[in-house]
């Protein structure tokens, strides 16, 4: 097992490796943004985690950036590269793949893209 020394790491990509996100290319997914992300020398700024079910599976393959909190939907290899280039390079949110975005009001969704609600967590209260 590796123990990474993350002191200096400025974003971390949490790439779903579940079961829907690996039918839709997960492992496709995860060795693009790895291999981008090396491309530009920002190994040493950006850790990588794949994770199991994130509970987007209807938008799989799921992306999300932190310390942003944005999530994306439906990425291939080609749109995770695009991920590594225009936001954590240039610093640009990639609008078109972008499903909720972290703000002071919590998690808010972002896009017109057509992607299901979900079911909510929060219960209502008679």
């Amino acid at each position: 097992m590796t123990t990474w020394n993350l002191v200096g790491t400025q974003k971390h990509i949490l790439i779903c490796n579940g079961s829907s996100c690996m039918r839709k290319g997960g492992e496709e997914v995860t060795l693009a943004i790895r291999d981008e992300i090396n491309k530009h020398e920002l190994d040493s700024h950006i850790h990588t985690t794949r994770t199991r079910c994130n509970g987007r599976c209807k938008d799989a393959c799921v992306v999300i950036v932190y310390p942003e909190g944005t999530w994306y939907r439906s990425i291939t290899p080609e749109i995770g590269r695009c991920i590594v280039k225009s936001h954590l390079v240039n610093q640009h949110d990639l609008l078109d793949a972008m499903i909720y975005k972290y703000s002071s009001e919590g998690f808010v969704k972002v896009t017109n893209i057509e992607s299901p609600e979900g079911i909510s967590k929060i219960k209502e209260r008679n």
